[in-house]
């Protein structure tokens, strides 16, 4: 198996990279920034006796993420499962989000995901088929003051998902979504303090934070076999936080 992990250097998209490489796929993984994270993810992806490669890439840029797709069947031979995991965070107020904040937020967290699946649509071999899967995140379901552009984005994910699923179930390739809920990366570290982190345990039905390894467990099913009939689905994995209403009532008998 071959697949491309975008946002591969830490964090969930760390995780995903390790945990495929774990059940036998090589992995590109992509990178923005941080190399020397990505360098050490695609050494572990080695560990595991699987191809690992890094590419510094906006993926944002079509251009850079078609020439990605391009290299991994041109070396590999084809696609088989392509992760869109890459995003930025911003927590700002909506009417102090600038125009300039919108448009930079979307474009790596919506039209990357794009360019990701259009790529990876057009390489996966007709007649072999593959997996398709967009990390989204469960605040396009619990809704989040200050993460406008964040969710917008998210949202618009879970449609493309749904879409695409039923245009590309032809071809034998199935789009799904994974939506962590409150997960301990890198990301949520910038974003949280110690109460925020207090909020989310009274609200999370098991008690916990999630890993980002809970995270890419579920990956790796949506990518195996075993999911060959599933597609169209956005799956949670939130520890029961968005199904959470209990407010403290009393017991009592009416």
């Amino acid at each position: 198996m071959c697949a491309a992990v975008t946002g591969c250097p830490r964090g969930i998209g760390a995780a995903i990279s390790i945990a495929l490489a774990r059940t036998g796929a090589d992995v590109a993984g992509v990178y923005r920034r941080d190399a020397d994270g990505a360098r050490q993810v695609m050494e572990r992806v080695g560990s595991y006796g699987r191809r690992g490669i890094a590419f510094q890439c906006d993926t944002g840029d079509r251009e850079q993420v078609e020439k990605i797709a391009d290299w991994v069947v041109a070396n590999w031979g084809h696609i088989d499962i392509w992760v869109n995991n890459a995003a930025a965070l911003l927590v700002k107020p909506f009417l102090d989000t600038t125009p300039e904040d919108w448009h930079s937020l979307l474009a790596a967290n919506l039209h990357g995901y794009y360019y990701g699946c259009r790529a990876a649509a057009q390489r996966i071999q007709p007649g072999v088929g593959g997996r398709i899967i967009n990390v989204t995140s469960a605040a396009d379901i619990l809704a989040v003051g200050g993460l406008s552009a964040y969710i917008t984005a998210k949202g618009g994910i879970v449609g493309l998902t749904r879409t695409i699923a039923l245009e590309l179930a032809g071809r034998d390739i199935t789009v799904n979504a994974v939506a962590p809920g409150a997960i301990e990366t890198p990301l949520n570290t910038q974003a949280w303090d110690e109460r925020v982190r207090e909020t989310y345990r009274a609200r999370i039905g098991l008690g916990r934070i999630g890993s980002a390894s809970e995270v890419a467990d579920v990956v790796v099913f949506l990518a195996s076999h075993a999911s060959r009939y599933i597609t169209g689905q956005e799956i949670v994995v939130d520890g029961g936080l968005t199904i959470n209403g209990n407010v403290g009532h009393v017991n009592t008998t009416v």
